[in-house]
């Protein structure tokens, strides 16, 4: 199955909730958009409810509003000019610069519970089959049984994996890897970090000062921070992202359990409110379950549209 095939089945909950009632608001609004009129105010009312409903955001459907309203030309198809809106909102997130430095270090970061830990091993996984040579770092050295989970991604992707005694520094964890990854040619680094927001004090000094060990041992680095999102608890996630934003400079969003979740819209709402690129969906529990984001994919999966 095709990548757009994964994110499709990914978003079967979400489609399925939209599509019969978008047909129904589809078909009142052309009507109007055949006559010249403009859209009436109870169509509108239920194209946002149906936004909001799907997680799109409060921003996010206001514009999509806005322009329904005011740019729908006549004889225009609505879902045509909803799905204009939502490819610019994406086409609006800056993608991390590309690099030519080596090793290729990537911070991962996020709460604990967001499928940070799988999500690791299923990117290293990606990497390996890319022609890639990862190595993976254990940099949450606070919870022995993430430690040790990671491990066994890690042996799943037959990839390299550095570890240091529970409690150790995580900077030093990440120097180690890094040196380890210079002498046998490995590269990405992707370094798991702790997901301690309720000690965010903490945290922001820690990832602060692995932002240092990696920028002193490789230029640039780390040239890609990704936070682990959980699409199932909707806005709930903006709220995390804006923390480590502030805390370990992120630059990219993995959004996880797309598949358990019918409001698959948060990933507008990302998008919109963050202006952060979405880098990779994870559609199940597999090791092969995590795709490279395409906007124009998602996009068509959302209307059930075939590529």
């Amino acid at each position: 199955m095709g990548w757009f095939g994964r994110i499709r089945d990914g978003l079967t909950r979400t489609t399925q909730q939209i599509v019969e009632r978008f047909e129904e608001i589809a078909t009142r609004a052309e009507g109007a958009l055949r006559r010249g009129t403009p859209i009436d105010v109870e169509t509108t009312d239920a194209l946002e409810e149906l936004l909001i409903s799907a997680d799109v955001g409060v921003g996010a459907t206001g514009r999509i509003l806005d322009v329904v309203r005011t740019r729908a030309q006549p004889g225009e198809g609505l879902r045509d000019v909803v799905k204009r809106e939502l490819l610019t909102v994406f086409a609006e997130t800056a993608s991390p610069p590309p690099n030519g430095h080596t090793p290729h270090v990537v911070l991962v970061v996020g709460v604990n519970g967001t499928g940070k830990t799988t999500t690791i091993g299923k990117l290293a996984n990606l990497a390996r089959a890319d022609g890639g040579a990862p190595l993976i770092c254990a940099a949450d050295t606070f919870r022995a049984a993430a430690v040790e989970q990671l491990e066994i991604w890690a042996h799943r992707a037959g990839v390299d994996f550095v570890r240091a005694a529970e409690g150790s520094d995580p900077a030093a964890v990440v120097f180690d890897a890094i040196a380890s990854g210079k002498a046998k040619g490995r590269s990405p680094i992707l370094v798991d970090t702790a997901g301690r927001l309720h000690t965010r004090v903490n945290l922001m000094n820690e990832l602060e000062k692995i932002r240092r060990v990696a920028a002193r041992e490789v230029e640039g680095a780390p040239h890609e921070v990704l936070i682990v999102l959980d699409a199932t608890v909707g806005q709930n996630g903006l709220t995390q992202a804006r923390e480590f934003m502030g805390a370990a400079g992120v630059n990219g969003v993995v959004l996880t359990k797309l598949d358990g979740t019918a409001k698959g819209g948060v990933a507008v709402a990302i998008a919109h409110d963050l202006r952060l690129p979405i880098r990779y969906v994870g559609v199940g529990e597999g090791i092969d379950d995590l795709v490279p984001f395409s906007a124009a994919e998602y996009v068509d999966a959302l209307f059930e549209e075939k590529w």
